[in-house]
């Protein structure tokens, strides 16, 4: 594709391998845990980690992440990440293994608004709508090809084998970075983390979402619908099997048809990329997302879930695209990390309180009212930021120029 260069491709690479060992990662570590609890209370506990771990970290670290040098700190959380995930085999306690899992989490909330800030001042405004295409496309094809390796791993072996791979996998990627160039050779490690420091860059964050009213309403209606599906997702084996009546082999047939959804939604999107605007990409990526939510809550039987399945997995790269260039474009990258990381605090707390009442709901009422509730407030919030997003007069946010 045009404007993608060899750096590029490294980058991608290194990607989707972090992607895959993931994906091996996680599925492994749930059968791990429920081999050793025999608990499906441990796997929702293990699931609250990841929100928990956003909460202890995102107060303070985009005070580093704008301080220090992007690339460096990206290497050196890929292998802290690899060594304590190769050590989490080697431990008994469950106790232990939570509280690396929730390390692992932590360095995982500030990986991911390091690599927005380096991916941003790597990727030229004009190239990165086709980038994040790409990458949509390389998430899409982890999603498929790291379930179906641990699969083989578990054939062959043990779950521990596959923890070992991810292990192996993160250090691959992180030697692969090591190849990228560095975009900020006159940054130096000034690592302050004073209070006094913290309290003065939250002041930055809300002075900025004062005065930029408008890129954080986008913001926060994308994260309130993405935090909906977290919702609604926690629900899903649940509804399946409770609601629908559908059995293991049928619920396995469900997820495949997503993974289909998935990757023709990236594919089409990637091969599309030139002629989709970034502002329907998002406007209209999402409420085609929260259609195929209701269209699966509202569902009798395998086949109309089937389509409301495929329907929000296809819609997800394109909503995706959308926002990750959207966001690109307009926050300030010298003070990208910080708002970022803030941010993210803000939504890991939604979620917690989120799934809170989900599942309260699911309990109280029913499974199936905790869902379809869920999927109409996500096609709810979705309606304000499709008007938004393609209003004519907000045309400039959403040009390859639109920070500068």
């Amino acid at each position: 594709m045009k404007g993608i260069t060899k750096d590029h491709v490294i980058l991608l690479v290194s990607i989707g391998l972090s992607n895959v060992g993931g994906w091996i990662y996680h599925i492994a570590l749930n059968l791990i845990i429920l081999d050793m609890t025999k608990s499906v209370l441990a796997i929702t506990a293990l699931y609250t980690l990841k929100p928990l771990a956003s909460l202890l970290t995102n107060g303070w670290c985009g005070t580093l992440i704008d301080r220090l040098n992007k690339r460096a700190l990206m290497i050196g959380l890929a292998l802290f990440q690899s060594v304590v995930i190769g050590f989490l085999p080697s431990l008994s306690s469950i106790g232990w293994i939570f509280c690396m899992v929730l390390l692992i989490n932590m360095t995982s909330s500030i990986y991911q608004p390091t690599s927005m800030v380096y991916l941003t001042k790597f990727i030229p405004a004009k190239n990165r709508k086709a980038f994040n295409s790409i990458r949509s496309l390389v998430d899409s094809g982890a999603f498929i090809i790291g379930p179906a390796i641990a699969g083989f791993l578990f054939i062959v072996g043990t779950p521990t084998y596959a923890i070992y791979i991810n292990a192996l996998a993160l250090a691959v990627s992180a030697v692969i970075m090591m190849a990228l160039p560095d975009v900020e050779r006159s940054v130096k490690a000034k690592l302050n983390l004073s209070f006094r420091v913290m309290v003065e860059d939250w002041k930055v964050v809300f002075n900025y979402s004062r005065k930029a009213s408008y890129i954080v309403a986008i913001y926060f209606l994308f994260s309130a619908i993405t935090i909906m599906t977290w919702g609604t997702d926690s629900l899903e084996a649940a509804f399946s099997k409770e609601v629908l009546h559908l059995t293991n082999s049928t619920y396995g047939y469900l997820v495949s048809i997503s993974g289909v959804g998935i990757l023709i939604g990236a594919t089409v999107n990637t091969l599309l990329i030139k002629k989709l605007t970034t502002s329907w990409l998002l406007g209209g990526g999402t409420v085609v997302l929260s259609i195929g939510y209701i269209v699966y809550a509202l569902s009798g039987g395998f086949g109309m879930a089937s389509v409301g399945f495929f329907t929000l997995s296809f819609a997800l790269a394109f909503a995706n695209t959308g926002f990750d260039t959207f966001y690109q474009t307009n926050v300030p990258v010298e003070i990208m990390g910080r708002i970022g990381s803030l941010f993210g605090f803000i939504e890991s707390l939604l979620i917690i309180i989120v799934m809170g009442i989900v599942g309260l709901t699911a309990e109280v009422i029913s499974i199936q009212f905790a869902v379809v509730g869920g999927s109409v407030v996500m096609f709810l919030l979705s309606l304000p930021l499709i008007v938004l997003s393609v209003m004519p007069s907000k045309v400039d946010y959403y040009s390859s120029t639109a920070s500068s």
